[in-house]
């Protein structure tokens, strides 16, 4: 017999690992722009918009709308990733975390 995962909990299981993730890609997100240059207000703007749509993902997530959640997550993750690959942030090389150039 096979195990039937409801589709509500699949959502809530990706909502928990997206969120992980992101979350741990922040924590290593770290601002490399001088902060003389005027990149630098540029660069802190990128990291604040992925901060608010893991806040709006959570906020979401708490009220069980996986759907909304998931779609917060994936744009905080995106702003990480954009900041990473423009050179906003250093990210140790970090493919696991982020998408890079190669």
């Amino acid at each position: 017999m096979l195990n039937k995962i409801k589709p509500e909990n699949k959502l809530l299981e990706r909502c928990e690992k997206y969120r992980l993730l992101t979350e741990k890609a922040l924590k290593k997100a770290k601002v490399i722009i001088p902060v003389e240059s005027a990149m630098y207000p540029i660069a802190k703007d990128f990291i604040e918009m992925a901060k608010n749509y893991l806040s709006d993902g959570k906020y979401y997530e708490s009220k069980k709308e996986y759907e909304i959640a998931l779609a917060s997550y994936a744009y905080a993750h995106a702003w990480l990733d954009a900041s990473a690959r423009i050179g906003f942030i250093d990210v140790k090389r970090d493919h696991k975390l982020f998408t890079l150039y190669k």
